[in-house]
Order: structure tokens, then C-alpha cells, then sequence
């Protein structure tokens, strides 16, 4: 076996809260036309925050039969919805593949939140508790668990090779990504799909973050409320969605044609070994993490033209991830575009990942850079080019996308213009 098998990207599939498909998606980010909105999904007047980026006009049924749908938990719904279209984009015919070398990784930082509020209210209001049991689904555990999304999409796609699911909180979609590169790298799959998915915007997940006084209460001006970097962030916005990737043995990709996106170069991971949901304030992990990524793909920093930042508009995040980004860059620092797209899609947990390394890709293949939106009050402890506010044409051949996940999970990968 070796592990210098090139790997790159052929396909790509989202469903956020900018709309359901990447042509969406990605002119939600160039235009700055965020999805952060006043709460749909129940009365949110209990709570300090009021806001969230909920996926919108999501219809399963594109995807799957009526009955499967009455099945699945939302987040699994989202994960097989990307999926699909990112097999579409990638155009590979899944019945002339080697279905044994095809194989699927998509995590999710959170599951069947939806499914286990549901169960769990029917087991409360049954009057008498030894038939309470029975009234709960038998699809419960099945609906619940968090690698029933990269089971199910293996099942529908019929791909037969390595499947896992990664659950490393907001890092997840990363970490999915990473391991897969490496798992085509080490000649035991020629394709992986690839990514993450979160539906976790309900009374519970939402009131949690609450608690953790986590979110913002920019409930009047929800538009701007997610501002990374900016002087006045005050907390991150709730997102929910799923994004995938089909990463592709580079040779395989070749021989039938596939139009391929960027070559993933390297994968860097770390732990901060310090708080349960507080960062590292020295961003000593997330140095470590980018710079073993840069190692990987054996590039120096000044090879670097992008940042996809991690981003989430909270206090303590930004002031740590400039900080470790100059800490790796030096000088040079000042002279990287570094953006966060989380002001358009909100925090998408455990599918932002995905979503954010799908920026990347289209980034490079349109050469130009999503902007940071809502940056109006510059930060002096926040002081790099942010790309504020508007998007800006600018030819990049190397992006580097961070993620950062309570627990300390830190995620970098990066990715490189194709050019044969």
C-alpha cells in the first residue's frame, strides 16, 4: 500500500440555510444574503436568543419515498439529500464503480436530536408507564444514532467500502473529510463520500446553547447578528443543514473524465486538552493542528493564499484563532485573505466543515473570495484582512479551512488548484 495516492474533490452537495443546492449556496456567500432569521421552528420567547439559520423549503421526498422519510430523523434526511447531489455532481456511474472501493464517511456533531424530544414526550404522556414502551417507535435507536447517516447512505447508494461516521462536535465534518483523504491515500477505497449533518435546532438543543449563554441575543437586528471578528460579536447563530464532498483516487477520477474541483493536499488534527467548550486562549492547538496540516500536504506557509476560518462571531473564538493564525504565519499573516462564511450560514456545527471546504473548492475554481459579512466595528485584538463585506476576485491556488470543536477537537485541511 502507499500513502501518496492523490486524492481530489468531484463533486459537491449541500443543503443549508441559503438554499438546498451549491449554485445557492455559493451566490448566498459571494452576495452576503445571510439565512440567520427570526425561529420557525417553535415559540423561542423563553429563551435569551430568538434567532437561528434554519434550513429552509426542504422537501425529502426529492430524495427518498414518503415512507423512508417517515423514518428518519431530519439530520439523516439532510445527509442523504447531499449526498445524493454531490454523487450527481460527480457524475460517477455507480454501476460501472468498484462498489467494494467506494465507501462513505459522514458524522454529525449532535443526531437524532429531533427523534429523541419526540420519543421522549410520548413515554412522558403515556398515562401508564408499562405501556409507555409501546407507544414509542420502533425505529427509535435507529433514528437516533449518530452514523445512521453514513449507514443510510450507503444503503441507498450501495457502496460497500469503508464506512464510519465521525463525532467530534463542531469539527466532525472535518474530521469525516480528513480520515476519508486518508483512507483513499492508503489504497482501501478509490472513492469516499464524504462530510457532515446537523439538525439540531429544537427546544433542547437550541435551550442548551442558551444555557451556555453561547448564542447571540442580537434578536433585533438578526441579519447581522452573526459578525465574525467584528468588535461587536457577541455569540454564534444556531445553523443546521448537511454537506458532502466525493473525494476521488486522482487516476480514477482521470480515467473517466471527471471534472475535478481542487486536490486535497493535507490533513492536521489536534487537541487543546483544556476546556470542555472554551478555547485554548494561547490557540496552542489550533497552531498545532495547522501546522501539521501544512506537513502533511508539504507546503510552506507562504504557499498558503486562504484561510476558510472557523470564525463563529463568539468573543473568545476569533481573539484565539487570529492569534494561532499569526502564530503560524508570522508576518506573512497580514498578508493572507482570511475570511468566515459563518455570517451568511450561521454555525452549521457538525456539517460546517463540509460546507466551509466546498467554499474553499468553489473559491479556487471561480477565483474569488467569500467575504466576512457584518464586519462593521474592526477589533485591535482582530487585526487581519478579513475580507470584509464584500467578495473580492483574487486568483487562489492554496486554501486552508479550520474547524474547531467543543472538547478541543481542532480540524485543518487544505486544498490545492488542480492543474494536471
Amino acid at each position: 500500500m502507499s500513502n501518496n495516492r492523490r486524492v481530489v474533490l468531484t463533486g459537491v452537495g449541500t443543503i443549508t440555510p441559503v438554499g438546498n443546492n451549491v449554485k445557492d449556496f455559493w451566490e448566498a456567500l459571494l452576495n452576503g444574503k445571510t439565512g440567520v432569521a427570526h425561529l420557525t421552528a417553535f415559540d423561542p420567547s423563553p429563551f435569551n436568543s430568538h434567532i437561528a439559520a434554519e434550513v429552509k423549503n426542504f422537501d425529502a421526498t426529492r430524495y427518498m419515498s414518503l415512507k423512508q422519510e417517515r423514518r428518519l430523523d431530519p439530520f439523516v434526511k439532510f445527509a442523504i439529500a447531499a449526498a445524493k447531489i454531490a454523487v450527481e455532481d460527480s457524475g460517477f456511474d455507480l454501476d460501472e464503480i468498484n462498489r467494494d472501493k467506494a465507501g462513505v464517511y459522514i458524522g454529525s456533531g449532535i443526531g437524532g436530536l429531533h427523534t429523541i424530544e419526540t420519543e421522549h414526550a410520548k413515554y412522558l404522556n403515556t398515562p401508564d408507564e408499562n405501556k409507555a414502551a409501546s407507544k414509542m417507535s420502533p425505529f427509535l435507536i435507529p433514528m437516533l444514532i449518530v452514523n445512521m447517516a453514513s449507514g443510510l447512505v450507503s444503503i441507498e447508494l450501495g457502496l460497500k467500502g469503508p464506512n464510519s461516521a465521525a463525532v467530534t462536535a463542531c469539527a466532525t465534518a472535518s474530521h469525516s473529510i480528513g480520515d476519508a483523504f486518508k483512507i483513499i491515500q492508503r489504497d482501501e477505497a478509490d472513492i469516499m463520500v464524504a462530510g457532515g449533518t446537523e439538525a439540531a435546532i429544537t427546544k433542547m438543543g437550541f435551550g442548551g446553547f442558551c444555557a451556555l449563554k453561547a448564542l447571540s441575543r442580537r434578536n433585533d437586528e438578526p441579519e447581522k447578528a452573526s459578525r465574525p471578528f467584528d468588535r461587536e460579536r457577541d455569540g454564534f447563530i444556531m445553523g443546521e443543514g448537511a454537506a458532502v464532498v466525493v473525494l476521488e483516487e486522482l487516476e480514477h477520477a482521470r480515467k473517466r473524465g471527471a471534472h475535478i474541483y481542487c486536490e486535497l493536499l493535507g490533513y492536521g488534527m489536534s487537541g487543546d486538552a483544556y476546556h470542555m467548550t472554551a478555547p485554548d486562549p494561547t490557540g496552542s492547538g489550533a497552531v498545532r493542528c495547522m501546522k501539521s496540516c501544512l506537513e502533511d500536504a508539504g507546503l510552506n506557509p507562504e504557499e498558503v493564499d486562504y484561510i476558510n476560518a472557523h470564525g463563529t462571531s463568539t468573543p473568545l473564538n476569533d481573539k484565539m484563532e487570529t492569534g494561532a493564525i499569526k502564530s503560524v504565519f508570522k508576518e506573512y499573516a497580514y498578508k493572507l485573505a482570511v475570511s468566515s462564511t459563518k455570517g451568511v450560514t450561521g454555525h452549521m456545527l457538525g456539517a460546517t466543515g463540509a460546507a466551509e471546504i466546498i467554499a474553499c473548492a468553489k473559491a479556487i475554481e471561480d477565483k474569488v473570495i467569500p467575504p466576512t459579512i457584518n464586519y462593521e466595528y474592526p477589533d485591535p485584538e482582530c487585526d487581519l484582512d478579513y475580507v470584509p463585506n464584500q467578495a473580492r476576485e483574487e486568483e487562489i491556488n492554496v486554501a486552508l479551512s479550520n474547524s474547531l470543536g467543543f472538547g478541543g477537537h481542532n480540524v485543518s485541511l487544505v486544498v490545492r488548484r488542480f492543474t494536471g
